[in-house]
């Protein structure tokens, strides 16, 4: 390897670590920084940006942002609520599943924020340790990313694999079943994770000080608090969005019921998955607006809008950059990697976990790395399996789910260790990772 790729190299590295640290749009723009670098001073041609996906994410974004000015995802958490209170016995098992669900339908992790207080409520009222759902709960809202057919992560791998004849169906018949076992057994296991609160020092120390309350037992005749009454079209706009998901899926499954356009060699073939997500998604979002008459100017103003703007202007920057210099200096990687990534496909999977511990982005991360994993030659379905691996977010305590994991968790179950890699997320997201990277190989092996 040269002089001068190791310069470039250090160059993607710095914008990669100045974005972290500044983090938001931060990450993305700073990932631009870095491409003019590359392009003045070491004379790197960039190549075309990722319009394809940016184009997903936006059309998923108005339509989940329509949906939440409406008031569907508070209607949606209120569903969670009923789920998780149903069952509070098994709120470790329920709770992540729960969570999982409802990333996977809104394709955001975003949703998970307001059960947190939930779970929280319910584990302490049935003497349960809150660090048990709460810690399994956070990593299985972010696995549930990769399996989400209106996700950003998931649109960045139908974009790139789509060339290789691999469609949406493929991918999750691959994720589902993989991430939903990883969570699945990250929770059975950490039902045995912790002392029971009785026995908790730090517990007990903060009931003694008075920090908490005890816990008062309701009878079951007790009323029940009134929740805030919803927007009259929040069920119909949350109603309206789970129903453009199912065609989407629907869609993907079934070519023959999309429309048929003549294709690049003039036969007659059925319109691409990311232009019906993209079409489908935009008129959700009309409908939405249109139905439940929710204000169309409160839309660029609601979280899932804000928090999908700063995914694209990330994926922009960042896949820009790498694919600028992976495209560059393409014959020197593939042979430096080539036979030991497609020998040993878990090392490629090892780089996507290390990449989304700096980059905390599924879908900047699989835009970032898969190219590389493609060039390689590493095998479509291989690439699937290894898709999970893009959520180790939760390596380094400071991503945005679990610093509010950790707040709201007034019991102290729920913390980082002396040691900081010693926290409450580290064994379930290194359960549910590991156990969907294995499932995914073995269902990519029949598949």
């Amino acid at each position: 390897m040269t002089i001068k790729i190791l310069l470039e190299f250090l160059v993607v590295l710095g914008a990669l670590a100045i974005g972290a640290r500044v983090g938001g749009v931060g990450l993305g723009v700073w990932g631009g920084v870095g491409l003019l670098v590359l392009t003045v001073v070491f004379g790197i041609a960039p190549t075309a940006p990722p319009v394809d996906v940016i184009l997903i994410i936006v059309a998923v974004i108005m339509a989940a942002s329509s949906m939440e000015a409406a008031g569907g995802v508070d209607y949606l958490v209120s569903v969670a609520e009923g789920l998780i209170r149903r069952n509070p016995k098994r709120i470790t098992i329920v709770a992540p599943i729960v969570a999982y669900a409802f990333s996977f339908a809104a394709g955001t992790g975003h949703i998970f924020y307001p059960l947190l207080p939930v779970m929280y409520e319910v584990a302490r009222e049935n003497g349960i340790r809150p660090e048990r759902p709460i810690a399994v709960s956070t990593i299985a809202s972010q696995q549930a990313i990769t399996a989400s057919p209106v996700s950003a992560a998931t649109a960045a791998m139908l974009t790139l694999l789509g060339p290789a004849n691999v469609g949406l169906v493929d991918i999750l018949v691959i994720t589902v079943p993989a991430t939903l076992i990883g969570v699945i057994t990250a929770a059975l296991v950490q039902t045995r994770i912790g002392k029971e609160l009785d026995d908790d020092p730090e517990y007990q120390r903060r009931l003694a000080a008075g920090e908490l309350e005890p816990v008062k037992l309701k009878a079951p005749d007790d009323e029940k608090s009134v929740a805030p009454a919803l927007p009259a079209g929040a069920g119909l706009s949350a109603g309206l969005f789970l129903a453009g998901v199912a065609l989407i899926i629907v869609a993907g499954a079934a070519p023959q019921i999309r429309p048929q356009v003549p294709g690049a060699n003039g036969a007659m073939e059925p319109v691409g998955m990311p232009v019906i997500i993209e079409i489908v998604m935009l008129a959700v979002a009309a409908v939405i607006l249109l139905l439940s008459k929710a204000p169309v100017a409160s839309v660029p103003r609601t979280k899932t809008c804000q928090a999908g703007i700063t995914a694209v202007v990330g994926i922009l920057g960042l896949a820009w950059m790498g694919d600028s210099f992976i495209a560059a200096n393409k014959d020197v990687l593939l042979g430096a990697l080539g036979e030991t990534a497609t020998n040993y496909p878990s090392f490629f999977a090892l780089g996507l976990f290390a990449a989304s511990v700096l980059l905390y982005s599924q879908a900047a991360t699989t835009r970032a790395l898969m190219p590389l994993g493609i060039s390689l030659g590493i095998a479509p379905y291989n690439l699937i399996a290894m898709f999970p691996a893009v959520n180790g977010y939760f390596f380094l305590p400071n991503y945005g789910t679990i610093i509010a994991a950790i707040n709201f968790d007034r019991t102290g179950t729920t913390g980082i260790g002396s040691y900081v890699l010693n926290h409450s997320f580290m064994l379930p997201g290194f359960i549910a990772t590991i156990v969907a990277i294995v499932v995914g190989l073995g269902i990519a092996s029949i598949w």
